[in-house]
């Protein structure tokens, strides 16, 4: 067995982010790192507010840090990435190929995520003149940065701070101005816990601050102090310094933030605020978790985010060059973050710890509002704290949302809503930010409006008064016997005055040259001037136009009588008919002309497809008008063509799909649903390199249309497809929208960029925003953690087990509340009395929601879970059934009792007071419900105490299979509770998966990988009948055959592993099932072994994986799904010539194309076990963005053209993806 591994979707996490000026304009851009394999440009408008993805980049590696840094005096950042390949790489962001350079790679170290190698911690000078790059434990290097004679950045040899002995926690660069660069970290030295038997030195170790400073002088870096701390701290954050600020280091620790600075400067330290009420742990320390730095030329602050989200503004009053104080301001509060960026163009940008990412506008500084501002300077007790109250946003505004699917927890791919392509029902997020997603594939589509017209349109199309214009001027809508002609302004309203006949269809209308209207219709070609003067062409005796090409200088009609006659604009605006007319052998069934390049004065091509199943290229050559020059065969009769430059933008081209600048596209629609995407050479007018790819069921209808400045083609069929190029790639991706009829480009000032359609009577204009997403997504939002959810197929709802730790119901919420405003009441004097009685009436009526506030934490040991049924095409909760408290949710299955043939049951796994290290709880239990009403309601049956944790549920033959802990049992169903029918107390550790196929079980053990069992109804036994020889950290199982299951673990490898086909089944064989039990064979383990038959690294944590068909008519594939957020599929080849084919392709990519953070792709592929049997799809595809030189040698050494090679690749892909 070979698979082809393939993402559908890169992960959302994002790990973290930096921002800078990386493509050297004055845009502030920010790159991130996504699920810490994915390095990503965004760029931010600045008018919009919308964040733009601009570059994705696959460096199949770990990025473990990022940092930006500029050199002095420059205008450009460069990207520093600290990752696990024992190199520090420095990349350059070039705008004119939209791609990372790599500006210098130095090897310091072993690869992969090792204590002792650097890459963890990245710290760079302010003023761009050295970084620090650390290890977790013992070694620093510090690389001096520099330019040479050609203003080309240079990296010195590395200059050693190491320190046995010492772990480092968090590194930053210090702001010193242009004096020796200095960098501060936080450090641990645990030699004298290391030697103490005892443990009292390590109750007693504390933790340092240590300055090292780079003598730019002697070329050496030296300890220049260090001071321990009194707490222990987390995060260290420098402060502006030279002519900005006062230099130093804010220290962030447990309830503190102290300033330090080396010299004559005292310490300044100030206690962290508190939310006032708060239902948290009174015990729980509370620290600083990210920051952002925001410095102008006249002040500087920092914003600070605490574990509860909670934003403070943070500055320092200084007195003569001496920091005097800290002052802190609550700011707002925004979700948990790992990086925020604050941008010189006011956007704050929050990359979520988990969860949707945001864009917020900071539209006040906050600093003359009437919230308290706390200070060092002000008297309190040690272990005192300052009280401040939540509110809503005040002092910034969202402006954008980046969907982030991470954590996903749980997927299952399933067709609910009956619309032919599967939809993935995914659970994921954590606490109350969860949602139940689903995604389709294709794009969201904005309404921007509709309105209803008098009868049915045929067609609708949009044109400018002149080419000046910005904006287009009139939609014009076709019927079957007039023509509605409507001005675009404020409104859109009718008008009679634009030169057009309103009395008749129009075929097809269009601006020509600079200033005039050209209008097509059966009966002849009304060509409208700027002075509104009106030239007229009558066709000739009774005949008619059939069919018409037209773009802005040239005009063809195709006569009755298969006739063509070809017009051209002449310099003077005139429109000349060509002398001659050319007839057709077979009846014209559409035209198409390109469009007039820049620099030219007509389209040299036009395509004709013919009833003979033929598509023909006529040249309009001044030398050759109207000869053919090439002629393509169809499989079916064309119904519509298109012709244009694919990602061209006026002047501006990117190479696109492997093929070079400026290839014109002839784009067929066919009448049985195919479209068909072929090379016109823009020379000679041959056709090579054709595409196809099935769009639905109705003929398929084509309209230009321009996406972020560049052409792109709306595909009509049974479902609407959007072609267009997007960083480099071509994507055909359906609209999420319902069925259009007739489409147009249209651009106004409320919607710059858009599409007018007609959808039966309707007129409406559609806006596309989030060009290259793969799926669109609709939101179920949920309560608690989704553990894992079970689908109704009967009455396609589903239904969901959430639960989390450290948590409170909401009754339990509730008293807790009470509580304290009784205590509050209590503690008030007489005369205070009315104002706390106010105060807690205030404090209980309260509502700040959870998921933007964050949940109270009340302490480890206490849990809070619910079931929940949805319906996720309406995208509604239909029954919430609320746990008591401490009881945890783990597992669900759907059951159908072989007692109770048509009934449904849903069975759901809870435990009490679970402590999760060790993992214990007081009693399980598994409560039955019943589902009634049609599958729209659950009703409870009854409750069944087990002896563990109820961790996997799995429907078996009428029953259910429980994994207890370590035991493995069958349930049935019984009047007052379920009862044991049997059990296996093989498993070593803890389960966390079953699937059953027949009468075979597939169990996962949390550590030591699969096993397979065998149950025998007559002796009512369940046999252990074989397992794996290498241990595996289970997290999903998928069964693929019989005989063969893919396991997923949780250090990101995937493997396939296969009982052998000549096994004997011995447990079948042996009647009496004393030999399975008692014949242990090797190491202690089962009789047989699985063999492994793949093996491959993806880098992620797989939670979910599923044998599922992602297209109608496409062949299984395995889908799985990552913590991270990423979609990915793993396809089996299915001729050997295939798999010789694209491993070829590998082993040249891995050559000449080495990867971004110079891993080696080999390496990575095999982090934990030797890759096997698998291709790397991603490192394939990335052919396409390769420069022509190398894609021509790579095709050469595979014997293929480079056209072949890019439509191999997409063949792969679209035959089980899309």
């Amino acid at each position: 067995m070979y698979l082809y591994n393939v993402s559908l979707q890169r992960p959302t996490t994002i790990t973290c982010a930096v921002q800078g000026n990386f493509s050297g304009t004055k845009q502030q851009e920010i790159v991130v790192s996504r699920g810490q394999k994915v390095l990503e440009l965004l760029r931010p408008d600045p008018n919009t507010g919308k964040v733009v993805p601009i570059l994705s980049v696959e460096v199949f590696g770990v990025i473990r840090s990022l940092v930006a840094f500029r050199l002095t005096g420059a205008s450009k950042d460069y990207i520093v990435v600290g990752s696990d390949s024992g190199r520090i790489v420095i990349l350059e962001y070039k705008p004119a190929k939209n791609a990372f350079e790599k500006v210098h790679q130095e090897t310091f170290g072993k690869s992969g995520c090792r204590r002792i190698v650097p890459g963890q911690y990245l710290a760079v000078d302010p003023k761009g003149r050295a970084v620090m790059i650390g290890a977790v434990e013992k070694q620093k290097l510090v690389y001096i940065l520099n330019r040479d004679a050609s203003a080309r950045l240079t990296i010195s040899s590395p200059l050693e701070a190491h320190k046995a002995h010492t772990l480092v926690l968090a590194a930053v660069g210090v702001d010193v101005g242009f004096e020796n660069p200095i960098f501060a970290c936080l450090e641990l030295d645990y030699e004298e816990a290391d030697s103490d038997p005892s443990g009292d030195a390590a109750q007693t170790t504390q933790m340092t601050l240590t300055f090292y400073e780079l003598d730019l002088g002697l070329n050496h870096v030296v300890r220049k102090y260090t001071e321990p701390l009194e707490e222990n701290a987390n995060m260290l954050i420098a402060v502006p310094g030279g002519n900005d600020g006062p230099s130093g280091v804010l220290v962030c620790s447990e309830n503190y933030v102290t300033y330090k600075n080396f010299g004559e400067q005292q310490d300044v330290r100030s206690p962290i605020p508190r939310r006032r009420h708060d239902l948290d742990d009174p015990e729980r320390g509370m620290i600083f978790v990210s920051y952002a730095t925001h410095k102008t030329k006249s002040m500087f602050f920092v914003l600070a985010q605490t574990e509860q989200g909670d934003l403070f503004k943070i500055t320092l009053g200084v007195e003569d060059d001496m920091v005097t104080e800290i002052r802190l301001k609550y700011f707002d509060t925004v979700p948990v973050a790992t990086s925020m960026c604050v941008l010189k163009t006011g956007f704050l940008f929050v990359a979520s710890e988990f969860g949707n990412h945001y864009l917020y506008q900071i539209a006040h500084l906050g600093d003359n509002d009437d919230e308290p501002e706390f200070s060092s300077a002000m008297q309190l007790e040690e272990g005192e704290t300052f009280f401040y109250a939540p509110r809503v946003l005040r002092n910034l505004v969202q402006v954008d949302e980046l969907e982030s699917l991470s954590p996903m927890l749980s997927c299952q791919v399933a067709d609910l809503a009956n619309e032919d392509t599967p939809q993935l029902y995914v659970a994921c997020g954590r606490g109350p930010r969860s949602s139940l997603r689903v995604l389709r594939h294709g794009l969201a589509v904005s309404e921007m409006a509709v309105s209803e017209l008098p009868g049915n349109p045929n067609a609708v199309w949009t044109v400018k008064r002149s080419m000046q214009d910005e904006f287009d001027s009139y939609i014009v809508v076709s019927f079957v016997n007039a023509t509605l002609v409507l001005s675009i302004g404020e409104t859109v309203e009718e008008v009679t005055d634009s030169g057009f006949l309103g009395t008749t269809p129009t075929l097809s209308c269009t601006q020509l040259g600079d200033d005039a209207l050209i209008q097509v219709y059966p009966e002849g070609i009304r060509h409208v001037r700027a002075d509104k003067r009106v030239n007229e062409w009558k066709t000739p005796g009774k005949r008619s136009i059939e069919k018409c090409a037209v773009n802005e200088r040239q005009v063809v009609i195709a006569l009755t009588g298969r006739e063509l006659v070809y017009f051209e604009m002449d310099p003077s605006g005139q429109l000349n008919e060509y002398t001659e007319r050319k007839e057709m052998t077979s009846d014209i069934i559409c035209m198409a002309l390109g469009p007039v390049p820049p620099t030219e004065q007509r389209s040299r091509f036009l395509a004709v497809g013919l009833a003979d199943n033929t598509v023909r290229i006529i040249s309009l050559d001044p030398s050759d008008t109207l000869q053919p020059l090439s002629m393509q065969a169809l499989p079916a009769t064309a119904e519509s063509l298109s012709v244009l430059q694919l990602g061209a933008s006026g002047d501006n081209q990117e190479a696109v799909g492997g093929n070079p600048l400026g290839t014109l596209f002839l784009n067929v629609g066919l009448q049985n649903g195919v479209l068909l995407r072929t090379v016109l050479d823009s020379v000679t007018g041959d056709l090579t390199d054709t595409r196809t790819r099935y769009l639905g069921s109705r003929p398929v209808k084509l309209f230009n249309v321009k996406m972020q400045g560049k052409d792109a083609v709306l595909c009509v069929s049974s479902r609407t497809w959007l072609s267009y190029a997007y960083q480099t790639r071509f994507h055909l991706t359906p609209l999420s929208y319902e069925v259009l009829e007739y489409a147009s480009s249209f651009s106004s000032e409320q919607c710059p960029e858009g599409i007018v359609a007609i959808a039966q009577n309707t007129l409406r204009i559609l806006a596309l925003e989030k060009l290259g997403a793969v799926f669109n997504q609709q939101s179920v939002p949920l309560q608690f953690t989704p553990r894992q959810f079970a689908i109704d197929h009967n009455s396609s709802n589903i239904i969901v087990v959430e639960s989390d730790h450290n948590a409170l119901t909401d009754n339990t919420k509730q008293e807790r509340k009470e509580q304290m405003a009784a205590e509050m009441l209590e503690a008030a004097d007489t005369d205070e009395k009315e104002a706390a009685q106010l105060m807690a009436e205030e404090f209980l009526t309260e509502d700040l929601p959870d998921s933007d506030f964050t949940a109270p934490k009340p302490g480890a040991g206490t849990w809070s879970s619910c079931v929940r049924l949805v319906n996720p095409v309406e995208g509604t909760s239909l029954q919430q059934i609320a746990l008591d408290q401490n009881e945890a949710a783990f597992s669900i299955t759907l059951v159908e009792f072989g007692s109770r043939p048509d009934e449904q049951f849903v069975v759901v796994g809870t435990a009490m007071d679970v402590t999760l290290s060790p993992r214990q709880c007081s009693s399980g239990s598994l409560r039955v419900y019943k589902l009634i009403e049609e599958g729209q309601q659950l009703q409870f049956m009854h409750q069944t105490p087990i002896d563990g944790i109820p961790s996997a549920l799995c429907a078996f033959q009428g029953r259910v299979l429980a994994g207890v802990g370590s035991v493995l049992r069958i349930y049935d169903l019984g009047k007052k509770k379920m009862l044991r029918k049997c059990e296996n107390r093989q498993m070593p550790n803890y389960i966390v998966t079953l699937r059953t196929i027949g009468g075979r079980i597939y169990c996962g053990d949390i550590q030591e990988s699969v096993f397979l069992l065998k149950y025998k109804s007559k002796e009512n036994q369940i046999l252990l009948m074989a397992d794996d020889t290498l241990p595996k950290w289970v997290t999903s199982l998928c069964i693929l055959d019989y005989n063969t299951v893919a396991v997923a673990d949780k250090f990101g490898n995937v493997n396939v592993v296969r009982l052998p086909t000549d096994t004997p089944d011995n447990v079948d064989e042996d009647p009496t099932g004393n030999r399975a039990l008692w014949d242990r064979g090797v190491l202690n383990g089962a009789t047989h072994k699985v063999e492994v038959l793949c093996s491959y690294h993806l880098g992620d944590m797989v939670l979910s994986m599923q044998k599922a068909t992602l297209i109608p008519g496409g062949a299984e594939a395995i889908t799985y799904t990552t913590l991270g957020g990423a979609v990915g599929t793993l396809m089996p080849f299915t001729s050997r010539e295939d798999i010789d084919y694209f491993q070829h392709l590998e082993m040249y990519m891995r050559q000449e194309h080495p990867p971004l953070c110079g891993r080696d792709h080999l390496h990575y592929r095999s982090y934990f076990h030797p890759v096997r049997n698998v291709i790397d799809g991603d490192l394939c595809e990335q052919f396409n963005s390769l420069d022509h030189a190398k894609r021509k040698s790579i095709a050469e050494d595979l014997d293929r053209e480079p056209s072949e090679v890019s439509k191999k690749l997409e063949d792969m892909r679209t035959r089980h993806a899309f």
